[in-house]
């Protein structure tokens, strides 16, 4: 248990194990396990399937394989019983976000994704996430929860993913087949000979199978984030959990979450422009890792969108300090620069976020 912040998927085996509606028989010591994360102050971000399976039941569809119209009908009235489903375990509040692997690719949309998390996160909210089947323009299997889940990992900066089905882990041979077929605890590197491993899924309420697990866990570990896949199932695996042990098999991150992240704002990204600070916003920034606000800029130069890197620039120096991912645009920036964090509702409208360029969205460059 030696994450900060964790993303949990369930499957829709866990969700709807006879696929005619929602089920606790699962979800309890899933509940438990969140309630203890909880308890240790350990941030988590729920990622559930399952609304088609819950609301498969309310609406006729007369075949085994309904139509996408059908099972988008079926999400519709199945998310509302999944939430209600999941909320009964807690004591403290869920709330619910319905995204599109769209959504994460959007910049605009992936930064008011991240900032939302980041806001429930806070106030200790419960984000429980489903891919929005009802407005789903490809077919369900194709937007596969689990790698939403990596992306979801990804954008909330997680550094563990965590993905529960009603499989034990990642076999050196198919154990349906083979009685010696043996589970691989620790996977250091994802290669062809993984994925030869992997088959398809024989439930017809999923939409993935361990391919799509193991899809998601090479997204997740390329940017830092260890991946378990474990047996939602068999409630000794959360006990195990607590206690420092893998019940299932682990996907090595290559290398620290936040390493990674800060390794590809300060070489990969290029700035799109300049924001001039002051030399109080220099020493927040140095001195006590703080986030760039809008009260500490001075200037603005070139043409930036939302989402979009720039180099944050001292003043007096003219010398780079950092880059960063800014959340407004240069002409927002021009209206609300050197104003309180209060002031910008009131000047733009609108306030997506305090933060001009959050500490977790920055990374230095120089020491000046």
């Amino acid at each position: 248990m030696n994450f900060k912040r964790i993303v949990i998927k369930v499957g829709s085996a866990l969700v709807s194990p006879d696929g005619k509606g929602c089920s606790g028989k699962y979800l309890l010591s899933i509940a438990r396990f969140i309630n203890a994360c909880h308890e240790q102050g350990k941030e988590v971000i729920l990622v559930s399937s399952g609304s088609v399976a819950a609301g498969r039941g309310l609406i006729a569809h007369g075949s085994a394989n309904p139509s996408i119209a059908s099972k988008q009908a079926m999400a519709a009235v199945g998310q509302m019983q999944m939430m209600a489903n999941w909320q009964r375990f807690f004591d403290f509040p869920c709330s619910q976000l319905l995204i599109t692997h769209g959504d994460l690719k959007d910049r605009p949309r992936y930064l008011n994704i991240k900032n939302t998390l980041r806001v429930l996160l806070e106030n200790r909210v419960l984000p429980i996430i489903n891919e929005n089947d009802t407005v789903a323009t490809q077919e369900l299997k194709v937007g596969d929860n689990d790698n939403l889940a990596a992306l979801v990992a990804m954008v909330s900066d997680a550094d563990c993913l965590y993905i529960l089905s009603d499989v034990n882990g990642v076999y050196n041979k198919d154990p349906n087949r083979y009685d010696d077929a043996t589970l691989l605890p620790q996977i250091e590197t994802i290669d062809a000979s993984v994925y030869a491993m992997a088959g398809g899924t024989s439930n017809k309420i999923a939409t993935g199978g361990m391919k799509t697990k193991i899809q998601a866990a090479e997204k997740a570990c390329e940017h830092g984030i260890q991946t378990y896949i474990l047996n939602g199932r068999n409630s000794e695996v959360f006990s195990a959990l607590l206690q420092g042990h893998n019940p299932g098999t682990c996907f090595v991150a290559k290398q620290l979450p936040m390493k990674a992240k800060k390794h590809w704002l300060k070489h990969t990204l290029k700035s799109h422009g300049v924001v001039v600070i002051d030399a109080g916003a220099v020493n927040a920034l140095k001195t006590k890792g703080a986030s760039l606000l809008a009260s500490g800029i001075v200037g603005v130069d070139g043409q930036f969108a939302k989402g979009e890197s720039v180099s944050i620039v001292h003043g007096e120096s003219q010398e780079v300090l950092a880059k960063g991912i800014c959340q407004y645009s240069h002409q927002e920036l021009q209206k609300i620069q050197g104003k309180g964090s209060n002031e910008i509702e009131t000047i733009l409208g609108y306030c997506p976020s305090k933060e001009i360029i959050h500490r977790d969205d920055l990374v230095l460059v120089s020491a000046i």
